[in-house]
């Protein structure tokens, strides 16, 4: 049976789109069938992070209005028996999609594909709310501090009155430094914030970003400690 997680997050900056590439890649390298979806309309990241930029000739945008089918838009990644993604526009006004045009290209996306990772805009609004079209879960990524909490509670909630039942986060970029720090949040303020399920912890490490920013994510053929990370909170997921 297929599962669509939906990769949220209160605000910018908190690793989201990282996150998504990194989550699809643990997936793909089990040999798992794995669509990445960029729902993060007008700002298109998800193609460079995975290193698929100059692959890109379809989108999202082009599936949802009917010009093309998902399977011309859909991008290989040669590095996996089957991992494909589906790039966003980054012309905002271009989209001009609604809850069933979703529902059509999720239900194609069930039918060949055991895992569709979204990634979605951060913030409260109209894509976020179409993005969270009959997914199975929502991931909320947020760091451990107060403003980005604040605003992951508040999508958290968001999508809760959406519908989707299945709700975890992830605190992403953890300095084990700063942990105990009177200028953070403590581990208690967090779970008492969030009030949902715990998928998992990341710390923070150049490595990850410098991967991204590569086009190569740092799980990729890697059996560092980021990539076990990974792979744990892989496995959470699957009881959603």
């Amino acid at each position: 049976m297929s599962r669509i997680y939906l990769v949220a997050s209160g605000k910018g900056g908190v690793g989201k789109t990282v996150f998504s590439s990194n989550l699809s890649c643990s997936y793909a390298e089990r040999g798992v069938k794995v669509a990445l979806v960029d729902m993060n309309v007008g700002l298109r990241n998800l193609d460079l992070y995975m290193g698929l930029e100059n692959r890109v000739i379809f989108d999202v945008a082009d599936v949802l209005s009917g010009v093309v089918t998902p399977r011309k838009a859909l991008v290989r990644d040669r590095r996996f028996p089957f991992l494909y993604l589906l790039a966003t526009t980054q012309k905002k006004e271009k989209f001009d999609a609604d809850a069933d045009d979703m529902r059509k290209l999720y239900a194609y996306l069930r039918s060949h594909f055991d895992i569709i990772i979204v990634d979605g805009p951060a913030g409260v609004n109209r894509e976020l709310s179409l993005a969270s079209t009959d997914v199975d879960a929502a991931i909320m990524i947020t760091t451990p501090e107060y403003v980005s909490l604040r605003d992951a509670d508040l999508v958290e909630q968001t999508l809760r009155r959406e519908g989707v039942r299945n709700r975890v986060y992830v605190v992403n970029k953890v300095h084990k430094d700063f942990l105990g720090s009177s200028m953070l949040p403590t581990v208690e303020t967090i779970t008492s914030t969030m009030k949902i399920p715990l998928a998992g912890v990341i710390q923070y490490d150049d490595a990850i970003h410098f991967a991204a920013n590569s086009g190569v994510p740092a799980v990729v053929g890697n059996y560092s400690y980021i990539a076990r990370n990974f792979n744990k909170i892989a496995d959470r997921l699957l009881v959603y």
